[in-house]
């Protein structure tokens, strides 16, 4: 449990929470026959989140959509994903709904993606920050401020020591070790032969991708040597391609602070669509 004296910023993936939810609960529907498992989810989670952050200050962050500067890049990029079903398309309103009358900023910005939003408010935030997510590209933002708690399992959150254990290199090695193994989730490739280990192997030696094709030459395997004078190209493309962008139509992250939430509009939502554990919950103020 964080101390309640701290200034605290509470940042949500959206749709990496609601797809998260989606699948890993079983199917509930209203009475009406609209399905709400993703958003019943996604409610409890904020709770969780809430009561072991304490945040201050918080905000959501959902996906609007591809941008072009990646685009030209990678012209494939995240090409391989099915579209969203469409039960859990229609939960989305719903959850920014839910997010309306909890009180809790939440952006969709076009060919705008959810982590851009999130590092640029983190990076901005004079304070501890929390970030709710499943993303490993979001681990290049951790530092002795920023931390990345999981969207599932146990809500621990992942310091510099965390991502070091996890990947084998420091946060700020994410954007090199990911430009040599790709992002399969992304369709990124990455240097073929090349995996997470070896990676992270090599920026152990060598620090930086920049010293490594320096001194590719003391490379000792001959195939991953080869495969790096043959990929290189690629590995610059790629540390582009997950390098976090700043989105300067936000507005400050002044104005994520926490507002007074009366309890109506909530238990109205709540009673709308049959949360009545939800509702009940109302009764214990510190959970909102």
């Amino acid at each position: 449990m964080v101390a309640s004296t701290q200034e605290r910023l509470l940042l949500i993936d959206g749709h990496a929470a609601a797809y998260r939810f989606f699948y890993g609960i079983r199917p509930m529907t209203t009475s009406t026959g609209i399905p709400v498992q993703a958003v019943f989810g996604f409610i409890r989670m904020m709770q969780q989140f809430q009561r072991q952050v304490y945040p201050t200050y918080q905000a959501v962050a959902f996906d609007g959509g591809l941008p072009q500067s990646r685009l030209d890049l990678v012209p494939d990029y995240k090409a391989q994903r099915k579209p969203m079903p469409d039960e859990l398309r229609v939960q989305l309103p719903i959850l920014q709904e839910y997010l309306a009358a909890a009180r809790i900023p939440c952006f969709c910005l076009e060919a705008v993606e959810a982590d851009d939003v999130i590092a640029t408010f983190a990076r901005q935030f004079d304070g501890r920050v929390y970030i709710g997510t499943s993303d490993k590209d979001m681990y290049q933002l951790v530092c002795d401020t920023i931390s990345i708690i999981p969207l599932s399992g146990a809500l621990v959150a992942l310091d510099a020591d965390g991502v070091v254990k996890k990947t084998g290199v420091a946060p700020d090695q994410i954007p090199d070790w990911l430009a040599l193994t790709g992002d399969a989730a992304d369709n990124i490739p990455g240097v073929p032969g090349i995996g997470p280990k070896t990676a992270a192997s090599l920026l152990q030696q060598f620090g930086s991708l920049s010293a490594l094709f320096d001194r590719v030459n003391e490379v000792k395997r001959e195939g991953v040597r080869k495969a790096l004078e043959e990929h290189a190209e690629i590995v610059w493309r790629n540390r582009e391609m997950v390098l976090l962008h700043q989105v300067d139509s936000l507005p400050k992250v002044e104005t994520l602070r926490n507002q007074a939430c009366p309890t109506d509009p909530l238990r109205a939502f709540f009673e709308k669509y049959a949360f009545d554990s939800f509702a009940q919950s109302l009764r214990s103020p510190e959970l909102f």
